[in-house]
This record gives structure tokens, sequence and C-alpha cells, in this order.
């Protein structure tokens, strides 16, 4: 159904891949997902809109068709995610009447001048208000925030990220900006007013944002758009960072600069390097085409390179070995 705002950044149906909403199919896709589901814990989630913006009464039956699944013990709970501006106390009232686990918030920046340039359609009090009621009233709630969006600067992100911790959050999703096809932001970017970072530029950027909640213990539910055709179509996609693997890109940038911190202290000229990463992490250590491997052996002199697994380590935690 979409957000009745439109920001610069948005196109609504291109991010969600759907132009229409069916009250008929509700049950159907429940039952569909759940058919092969098997034994997991589930929940049902309202993502794509803002759901507390829309119609209360069809808000009302959404959630009503929810929780009888929850009565029913085939689902655990119900999350949503919604614009700060769409909380309030009516709202939260409505929420206490369901099994709501969690509400995620599309925060996007904590600055008024991003807030602005974005034509966000709100101040960033509202961000600060929504966590603290959803807190107070005991929901969970989860932050997403953009990098690179107009206005933005390493500076301004770092900052809406260390708010979105310390306001409590106890989770995170992160959003490189993508120039969609029909928004205001393509049109800004056809008349020089934003540029489009790179995918590199933008990679670091985000990592500097994805090591905040890593520090912080926050939990980085996604990194990026939900992968589809779509989001790579030449009638959907204009410009900027859209990459099928940003995450995984994202997540190596942060080995990558682990990797050549510890080096930074040890001399590595012309020696053969073994770095250890936790099981499963060694793809996004060496990087999509070897770039982090290359880059480590460029800026260290290190005349070989390996990257190997190591069952002990967990997270990003690394281990070296020079020869």
């Amino acid at each position: 159904m979409g957000c009745p705002n439109q920001c610069v950044f948005c196109d609504q149906h291109a991010i969600t891949g759907a132009r229409f909403f069916s009250l008929e199919k509700v049950r159907r896709d429940i039952e569909e997902v759940l058919s092969t589901a098997e034994d997991a814990e589930c929940e049902i989630a309202f993502f794509g809109g803002s759901f507390t913006g829309i119609n209360r009464a069809l808000m009302t039956e959404l959630l009503d068709i929810a929780e009888s699944y929850v009565r029913e013990g085939r689902v655990s709970g119900i999350r949503m995610s919604t614009r700060p501006d769409y909380i309030s106390r009516e709202i939260t009232d409505i929420l206490h009447r369901y099994t709501v686990s969690q509400v995620e918030l599309g925060i996007q920046s904590f600055s008024e001048k991003v807030l602005e340039k974005t034509q966000r359609g709100h101040k960033a009090e509202a961000s600060y208000n929504a966590m603290r009621l959803l807190r107070k009233e005991g929901f969970s709630v989860v932050g997403q925030m953009m990098t690179c969006l107009p206005g933005a600067d390493e500076k301004s992100e770092r900052e809406t990220a260390e708010i979105i911790c310390s306001e409590g959050a106890e989770g995170a999703r992160i959003y490189p900006c993508v120039v969609f096809r029909n928004t205001p932001l393509e049109e800004m970017t056809k008349r020089g007013e934003y540029i489009p970072l790179s995918l590199e530029e933008a990679v670091k950027r985000s990592a500097e944002v994805y090591r905040i909640f890593l520090e912080k213990g926050v939990p980085v539910l996604k990194i990026g758009l939900h992968e589809s055709d779509n989001l790579h179509s030449e009638n959907t996609y204009f410009a900027g960072p859209n990459h099928p693997a940003i995450g995984e890109l994202i997540r190596g940038r942060i080995f990558c600069e682990n990797i050549l911190k510890s080096l930074s202290k040890r001399d590595t000229k012309g020696k053969n390097g073994t770095v250890f990463v936790p099981k499963g992490a060694v793809s996004m250590a060496v990087g999509q085409k070897r770039c982090y491997k290359s880059e480590i052996v460029e800026k260290t002199g290190l005349k070989s390179l390996k990257i190997l697994e190591m069952e002990e380590l967990s997270g990003y935690n690394i281990s070296i070995d020079l020869k």
C-alpha cells in the first residue's frame, strides 16, 4: 500500500516489488509459508510500508488475523515497520491488545539537515519520541537507518547509529541509499544536486556505522534492501551502490580493517602471512574478486597472504601468523 509521504529517495513499489495489496490473500500467504516452515519458530511481520499509518480499521483487521495464528500456537508473535511520526499513545494502546513483539522504526537519520533535504516530513524529535514511547510501553525497538543520503556525511551517520544505540534499540538495519527512477532523488541527481556514492565509498561509510553497532552490542538484522531482480531493472534502478551482496562487502570491510590494524603494529615487509578468521568468514575476508586480500598485501608489503578458517574464533576476531 505504501506510505502516504514520499521522501526523495523512495519508490515504495520498487522497493517492495509489489503494486497491489489484497486482504483476501493474507491468510493464503501465511498458510503457504507456514506449510514449509516445519518446526521453525515464526512471527508474522507487516513490512513494506508504514503499518501504523494505514487505515485504522484495516490495521486492526490485519492484526486480528495475525493474532488468531498466535492464539493457535502457530506463530510466536507479531512485528511491524513504520515511521516514527506514526507512533503515538493511541497506537501503542492498540498494539497492546495484540502479541506485538517488536516495532521497527524507519529513522533513516537523526540529522535535521538530512531530514530536510530528503523531505522526510518530520524532525528528529519524532524519532526520539517514538523510540522512548515504545520502550516505555514495553515494546522492543529496531532502528532502521540509511547511509549516503543527501546532506549526510560520515559524522552525521555515526551520530545516528550512536543515538539509535543510546536510545535502547535492540536491533538495527542499515540501508545504503540507492537512486530509483521516478523519484525526486533521480531528478536531484540529474541536476547535479546529489552525487551518488560509488560502491566502494558506500561500503566504507556503511562499515563505519556497522562497527558502531558491533561495538555497542546491537545486532544488525540486515544490510541493504531485500534482493530481487526488480531492483536491478533498467526501469527501476538509476544510480548508486546497488549490489546484490552489499551486506557481505560491508562485513568483509570490517575484517579487512581489523586485519590491517593488527598488521600495522608488526613488521610485515617481505613476509608470508596467514590470517585466521571464524568459520564461514573466509569469502567475506577475502572480498569479491579478492579485493580485500589484494588491498592487505598492497598496504602491508606482505610477500604472500593466506586467509583460513579457525573454529575457535567468533565474530570479527582474527589471528595472524607471520613467517
